[in-house]
């Protein structure tokens, strides 16, 4: 019984995984997952567009800011909703390179390759 409790007890303390969020900069075209393309800019603001439904990066609407610590990246997009509410988009970073993005939440997995 120690020797279960022990193993799950440094199972459980396992190192967080930690991306460079300098490679998070510049923009990402969906690879599955979604249609939605992303740019990244320093100092934690970013834009979102859908050429799919004709919203381009340089129409305004698609503004948000993000966080990445460790492998959570969170994304508060920046649109007025009822009552003033702002709910966050918070994702699980599972590979972050110069030219690949994937990230999760509880409900599905998100790939993304980086636009030169």
């Amino acid at each position: 019984m120690a020797v279960l409790s022990v193993s799950v007890l440094f199972h459980s303390c396992g190192k967080e995984e930690e991306f460079d969020e300098t490679l998070l900069i510049g923009r990402w075209q969906p690879v599955s997952g979604t249609r939605q393309y992303f740019t990244y800019y320093r100092g934690g603001t970013g834009t979102t567009w859908n050429p799919d439904e004709e919203v381009w990066e340089e129409d305004p609407g698609g503004d948000f800011t993000w966080e990445l610590v460790k492998s959570e990246l969170t994304q508060i997009h920046l649109m007025e909703t009822v009552g003033g509410v702002v709910i966050p988009k918070v994702y699980t970073v599972t590979e972050l390179t110069a030219t690949s993005l994937k990230y999760k939440d509880r409900f599905s997995s998100y790939s993304f390759s980086k636009i030169p």
